[in-house]
């Protein structure tokens, strides 16, 4: 069960009119902490951040519904979505902490969102280093151009 200010902070990103992701970004963040904090690991980088979408789904943001579009037919033969038993979390708990911690370290996060980056295309990574250029200020623009030319000259 995702704590209070989570879910607060993602009411409250709603209010403000964010994309159902953003409001879904904070669940994932609050998983990758756990992991991070041991409670639990996860076998792999996608594996942590469809546990938190699974719980932002569950806490009411209307993010769409994961894997391929069901057919009607399919639909119907479904059961229906029910809590899972008390027997059947815990066993699932239960694996998680068998699971290693390193799918929410920070090299890991960088390589999945460079992955799926470039699943995109070009455009869109230059779309998004542009938004993160106007994001950042000047100071913090100032020290990213100490680095790359600390990197420039490295090569």
């Amino acid at each position: 069960m995702p704590k209070q200010d989570v879910i607060q902070r993602a009411k409250q990103k709603a209010r403000e009119g964010r994309a159902p992701s953003t409001q879904a970004g904070e669940f994932v963040r609050e998983e990758i902490e756990h992991i991070r904090q041991g409670k639990h690991g996860a076998r792999s980088t996608k594996q942590a951040i469809a546990i938190g979408l699974s719980k932002a789904r569950r806490a009411g943001v209307a993010l769409p519904p994961r894997g391929k579009k069901k057919t009607t037919t399919e639909k119907t033969r479904r059961r229906p979505q029910n809590r899972p038993s008390a027997r059947r979390s815990s066993a699932t708990l239960d694996v998680l902490k068998h699971e290693p911690s390193s799918a929410a370290s920070h090299q890991a996060l960088s390589t999945q969102a460079r992955r799926i980056a470039r699943q995109r295309g070009p455009s869109a990574r230059h779309r998004t280093a542009m938004k993160a250029v106007r994001t950042k200020g000047p100071k913090m623009l100032r020290e990213e151009a100490r680095k790359a030319a600390n990197t420039r000259q490295a090569r």
